[in-house]
């Protein structure tokens, strides 16, 4: 691309037409919007361009030339770049030649004379976007691929690069571990990573949600119980100490136990033994604890709510997950990651996400992190009409939007107000049932207004 005098890149089209009136009009449309354009009367100079370089960005061509036609240029330009998006464009327009075109790969077909006028430029601005996406997903995908996964952990900035040195590093040893991060940011699978590169991975991996069971299901479920030791138990059943010996069992809020389970865990650790509940007799086990918190549990420790001793037998080495805002460059990762694992599942041929609406993800605080972003994602997927996801698709209603979401920056007016705008919009419609001009009618808007508006964010379009 050429430089603007602002030191901008420029976009650089070549397009060809036999008729110089025509020519004109394109370069001056064109122009406006930021293209350089380079203008040719026959098939074959116009050719000669696009292998000469340097690289062209997008090619608008006719399709009654002399010589060559449109669709033998077509033809060439894609296997000269099959990235290349192609306008095709005609003054006589049939259903075959429309047919013809699109099924070699041309990204839109247009009648000339253009109507409106400003049918061309938005028809190169929607080409061009298109193209940068897919450059953008192809490169996403290549990293998925390749080395941007770690144990099933899909990341590539540097705050989670430490964490994988850090899961390298304690891996391979049998120390306990405890992890730290906020609700959402992964670390059950931190957990599985420490677990699966270590000398234990050929055993059981055993995880547990403390928060989730009563004081007397949990240690049942920790430490087993005997025939008649409580109401409801039946038959004797082995806990997860048993299950994972040789292994690793993942205790998920482990700040949330209660002070006697505590004390129970404290002996196990300590003793590599456990009590089935109701029983005297003691079972050898061998399992490494991997702890799990979104507390400060110095700060528990502190106010007696958590015993001392067990933080620093837990705390044997601590591992930090940082929140999604603190690692904004995973987001396109983790978006293209989510993409491809549910839009089959959802019956949608989605392959990425258009710029406006990833600079919308990236602006999110996402206090529910990794997790709440997946479900965004899945959203989205449910949304899409195009083979993009797009603004319209990840706008959070006001009404539904969690008071944490804020922007990490004071972003220029005309981007807060395009936001807004974007977010009422959808909001009216969702209102209204889909119906614009109800919608309308509910925004108190004159319903042309209220259309040239959703046409503005492409908003209901197929």
């Amino acid at each position: 691309m050429e430089k603007s005098p602002r030191g901008e890149e420029q976009p650089l089209v070549v397009a060809i037409d036999d008729e110089p009136e025509v020519l004109a009009i394109v370069e001056r449309l064109l122009a406006r919007r930021g293209f350089v354009v380079s203008t040719f009367e026959d098939a074959e100079n116009g050719i000669e361009r696009l292998r000469a370089g340097p690289a062209v960005d997008l090619l608008v061509t006719d399709v009654h030339l002399p010589g060559k036609t449109g669709l033998d240029v077509l033809r060439e330009a894609r296997e000269h770049d099959p990235t290349l998006p192609v306008v095709v464009m005609t003054g006589r327009a049939t259903i075959e030649s429309a047919v013809e075109a699109m099924r070699l790969g041309a990204y839109d077909y247009i009648v000339k004379p253009f109507d409106p006028p400003e049918l061309l430029a938005s028809t190169a601005v929607r080409a061009l976007e298109y193209r940068r996406l897919r450059a953008r997903n192809q490169f996403l995908e290549r990293r998925l691929r390749s080395q941007d996964r770690f144990e099933g952990i899909v990341a590539a900035s540097e705050p989670m690069r430490t964490v994988f040195d850090l899961v390298d590093a304690v891996a391979g040893t049998d120390a306990s571990v405890l992890i730290f991060g906020e609700s959402g940011t992964g670390k059950e699978l931190v957990a599985r990573a420490i677990h699966e590169r270590s000398l234990r991975s050929a055993k059981t991996f055993v995880a547990l949600n403390c928060a989730a069971l009563t004081e007397t299901l949990l240690e049942s479920e920790l430490f087993g119980h005997v025939k008649g030791s409580f109401t409801g138990a039946a038959s004797a059943r082995q806990g997860l100490f048993e299950e994972a010996s040789g292994g690793t069992l993942f205790l998920d809020e482990v700040g949330e136990l209660a002070k006697s389970t505590q004390a129970m865990l404290l002996r196990v650790l300590q003793e590599g033994e456990v009590r089935r509940v109701g029983s005297n007799e003691a079972r050898r086990v061998d399992v490494r604890i991997v702890g799990a918190t979104h507390r400060d549990l110095k700060e528990a420790v502190q106010e007696n709510e958590f015993r001392e001793d067990l933080y620093y037998r837990l705390n044997v080495f601590s591992i930090s997950i940082p929140p999604l805002r603190d690692r904004p460059d995973d987001i396109p990762l983790l978006v293209q990651h989510f993409i491809e694992k549910h839009s089959r599942r959802l019956g949608k041929e989605v392959r990425g996400v258009d710029s406006s609406a990833m600079e919308i993800l990236l602006q999110r605080d996402w206090p529910g992190n990794v997790r709440e972003l997946e479900n965004v994602v899945q959203r989205a997927l449910i949304l899409a009409k195009t083979d993009a996801i797009r603004p319209a698709d990840v706008a959070i209603a006001p009404s539904t939007a969690h008071p944490a979401v804020q922007v990490r920056r004071l972003v220029p007016y005309s981007e807060a107000r395009a936001t807004f705008e974007l977010e009422y919009l959808q909001r009216a419609l969702d209102l209204a049932g889909g119906s614009p001009t109800n919608a309308a009618k509910l925004a108190g808007l004159d319903r042309s207004n209220f259309r040239r508006m959703l046409k503005r964010h492409q908003i209901g379009e197929d």
